[in-house]
């Protein structure tokens, strides 16, 4: 049977429309608001490969959760879309959210290139676990994927911006962009609503606030920030090799400083959750060193080793920075 195109049309948008039940995500200003009432991320980014894996893996999610909780986390931060409803289900039920990133290149599976991270924003944009969407994460360290021009990075970016703002009224769109874009990066990005920033600057982030102030109006959130366990070389108190101490008096400096100045942020994630053995070396053993971009800002030693990151370890032995966080984020 032939359906005429313009009733398909009809039946498509019936499909997609938004539930008017469901809980509002604006901006307003420089915060972020649930139905009209300022909404403040607490928050862990979270991305759980078991040992021996490369690949993602909610096996733990019932305990990671619990863990989540009980550090006063109130929100997740994922690097790639979590396509199980029961998955989203179990996060609604413990009362957290989580912002979903979409990548530019995931081989065609929700990613921008191809066009299919609108399916997925058709397909869940009324679970109430989603706080808002994320596209790319600090991209501009990355011109090379972009025949070597970022500035076409800024215009998918912005393009695929204005696609979601026509699918979705109930849900800001964001990006995590690799420290503090520039006046150039704003004027070509005006339909994002809301900036992330991947901040790694020693344990004193608060500098990068007063600089946003100076180049926009619009909310701004720490889409990373934090420290890892391991240290390269002695400085100072902290001895070389694993130092658990090192990371715990780095992060509570950190959340510290951005927690004072919460008028002018609208949250932070500490990275990451658990440690990820799959990143350096054999994901069968947890191994030093790794790569990241411009990582000389990673306190205190200057190097980012990419396996040690984690407020808990590969088998969720809290690590001394998680009762540093717990302290931190379960303040009245």
């Amino acid at each position: 049977m032939k359906i005429h195109k313009a009733v398909f049309i009809l039946i498509l948008a019936f499909a997609c429309k938004q539930d008017p039940s469901l809980d509002v995500v604006t901006v307003s200003g420089n915060q972020l608001l649930i139905n009209q009432l300022p909404y403040y991320m607490k928050g862990i980014c979270y991305h759980p490969v078991p040992k021996g894996e490369t690949r993602r893996d909610f096996g733990s999610i019932d305990q990671d959760l619990a863990l989540m909780i009980e550090a006063g986390i109130n929100t997740l931060r994922v690097y790639e879309p979590i396509a199980t409803v029961e998955v989203l289900d179990k996060i609604k039920a413990a009362g957290l959210k989580v912002i979903i990133n979409f990548g530019y290149n995931q081989e065609g599976k929700y990613d921008i290139r191809s066009g299919t991270y609108l399916d997925y924003i058709n397909a869940f944009k009324n679970h109430e676990a989603i706080l808002f969407w994320e596209l790319g994460n600090e991209y501009n360290f990355r011109p090379e994927w972009f025949d070597g021009d970022i500035k076409k990075w800024y215009r998918v970016l912005n393009t695929s911006a204005e696609k979601i703002h026509e699918l979705d009224a109930h849900h800001p769109v964001a990006t995590a962009h690799g420290e503090l874009p520039d006046s150039l990066v704003l004027s070509m990005t005006a339909n994002i609503d809301i900036w992330g920033m991947n901040v790694y600057r020693w344990d004193q982030p608060s500098s990068l606030i007063e600089e946003w102030k100076v180049i926009s109006k619009k909310p701004m959130y720490f889409s990373e920030a934090g420290a890892d366990s391991y240290m390269v070389t002695a400085r100072d108190e902290f001895q070389e090799g694993e130092n658990q101490q090192a990371q715990a008096i780095a992060n509570g400096k950190i959340i510290d400083e951005i927690l004072r100045n919460t008028d002018a942020n609208v949250g932070v994630f500490m990275f990451s959750f658990t440690d990820g053995w799959w990143k350096a070396g054999s994901p069968d053993q947890q191994d030093v060193g790794g790569w990241a971009p411009y990582s000389s800002g990673v306190p205190y030693d200057g190097a980012a080793n990419e396996e040690y990151w984690g407020i808990v370890d590969i088998e969720r032995n809290k690590k001394l920075t998680f009762n540093v966080i717990k302290e931190y984020f379960t303040k009245d």
